[in-house]
């Protein structure tokens, strides 16, 4: 058999660029308004924070095309897709609220809490590394519809519902930038002068905003005085991070192990969503190039994680191959030196951008329906639940806790740990639907440890903070016990008594 030419680049690369690039830019933009309105110094998060993100994602996308040349080369085939790679917005905004605004109120010294964040992030890097070595058992045992239902919970509410509000901010632009995207990615019809979908969107929708004044020209002047040389300058801050994690910031473990163990699920499902796609990667490698690529990010100054990316199956509908990822992290690694992403930050406006996520959440959620069997799709539904608790709890509890509160004190225990919720239920009700009970109750008792050690229903990991999760999900498991056992007997029964009286 003559041997298939996996090609380097091609056009379709464009769009799958310009998609994961703006993926990663909206994060990089919230990261420096965010860290900057904390109070840190734009010296920390343009000289040091960007950069060492920017090492950390060119590190992951050469790896991760290496990777799409090896499947390739291993099923012959030359549409293959390869990973896309950045950081996750939900673990983003943890270690934005969770570890860097509790280091800087504690220390009031935005260097050694940025060196607090270097070493928190190293440590997740480590978890989710040593997580590769039972990746692929959890990956084998877990149900499909669990793991991308869970998935679609956080590209529903955290990327297209939340990026979607977004785009209404400018509505002229707004409106005018999405129906590109949906024209050209979903509908499938080119753009003037065949320029790619995304970069036709950003730059006509950039103008316009200008044009119609919902952008000030001041902005692309604050924006150019952002560019510059800034240098990947090697550092050992996370050691010097690490004895105070350890002494004074201890509790911030109780927020790392939880959301680290995140990270490496997060990854699994995600290299899930691009098999049901058609590309099967090894779990375990990609958790272990997730986890090394988040440490090296450490060591120039990274203080958030990276992880396999949601965006991969929208890259893979607009036929990407390896060329997007090779493409993207040799340009944020250039944009970051020379202070590209600080400017851009400034000049583009979010709703410019926000549409091209909205396209990824799209895919997302469609993609995980397409990928599992119709009578699966009520457990993609559950799985997907947590994540709206998710939401409202990040986004409202700290400004607006009585609110949330008084709309159900179920949302922050259901949103802590809504990962880990959104598999539990998602499994339970697969295996439910499939009548193999016995592995309903084995799920709902992992529930009720999960829940026992704090990883679900708790801010933090304390045994037994509030008893009742636990003791409920082990009343589930009873439930499935008898169901498994004299219900099953009962269903059997039926059947029986209608032959008779026939």
């Amino acid at each position: 058999m003559e041997k298939v030419k996996y090609p380097l680049f091609k056009k379709e690369d464009l769009d799958g660029f310009f998609a994961l690039f703006q993926n990663n830019l909206a994060n990089f933009v919230l990261i420096a308004v965010t860290m900057i309105g904390m109070g840190f110094p734009s010296s920390i998060v343009y000289g040091r924070v960007i950069p060492g993100a920017a090492i950390a994602v060119f590190f992951g996308n050469m790896y991760y095309a290496h990777m799409a040349k090896k499947l390739a080369e291993k099923e012959n085939r030359n549409d293959v897709t390869a990973l896309s790679y950045g950081i996750s917005t939900p673990i983003m905004f943890i270690y934005l609220f969770g570890v860097l605004g509790p280091a800087l109120a504690l220390t009031e010294d935005p260097e050694l809490a940025w060196k607090i964040g270097m070493a928190a992030c190293f440590l997740g890097g480590l978890v989710e590394a040593f997580g590769s070595v039972i990746g692929n058992w959890l990956h084998r045992i877990l149900p499909r519809a669990a793991m991308l239902g869970a998935l679609a919970g956080v590209a529903f509410t955290f990327i297209g519902g939340e990026l979607f509000f977004q785009t209404y901010e400018m509505p002229m632009v707004g409106l005018f930038v999405l129906g590109i995207i949906l024209i050209g990615l979903i509908g499938k019809k080119k753009m003037p002068f065949k320029i790619p979908a995304s970069l036709f969107a950003i730059v006509i929708g950039t103008v316009m905003a200008y044009i119609l004044g919902d952008a000030q020209v001041s902005d692309i002047t604050t924006g150019l005085s952002n560019l510059g040389f800034y240098g990947f300058l090697p550092t050992l801050g996370a050691l010097e991070g690490m004895s105070l994690l350890f002494t004074s910031m201890i509790g911030l473990l109780a927020v790392l192990l939880p959301i680290s163990i995140y990270n490496f699920i997060e990854t699994m499902n995600n290299v899930e969503a691009m098999a049901a796609a058609g590309d099967k990667y090894s779990v375990g490698e990609a958790q272990l190039a997730d986890g090394v690529g988040t440490m090296v990010g450490t060591l120039f100054g990274g203080v958030f994680p990276t992880t396999v990316y949601i965006a991969s199956v929208g890259a893979k509908w607009m036929n990407a191959g390896r060329g997007y990822t090779i493409l993207n992290g040799f340009v944020f690694l250039l944009t970051s030196a020379f202070g590209v992403i600080a400017s851009m930050s400034e000049i583009i406006p979010v709703p410019v951008i926000a549409p091209i996520l909205v396209f990824v959440g799209i895919s997302m959620v469609s993609q995980t329906f397409s990928s599992v069997k119709q009578s699966h799709y009520p457990a993609v539904v559950i799985a997907m639940f947590p994540y709206f608790a998710n939401y409202v709890m990040t986004r409202f509890n700290n400004a607006a806790a009585e609110v949330v509160e008084g709309i159900s004190p179920g949302i922050v225990p259901l949103g802590n740990g809504a990962m880990f919720t959104g598999l539990i239920w998602g499994a339970i009700l697969v295996f439910i639907i499939d009548n193999q009970y016995i592995k309903a109750t084995l799920a709902a008792l992992v529930g009720a440890l999960l829940s026992a050690i704090g990883l679900m229903h708790s801010s933090e990991l304390v045994f037994l903070l509030d008893y009742r999760y636990t003791v409920g999900y082990v009343i589930l498991a009873l439930l499935f016990v008898y169901f498994g056992t004299v219900g099953k007997e009962n269903a059997l029964e039926q059947p029986n008594k209608m032959k008779q009286s026939a």
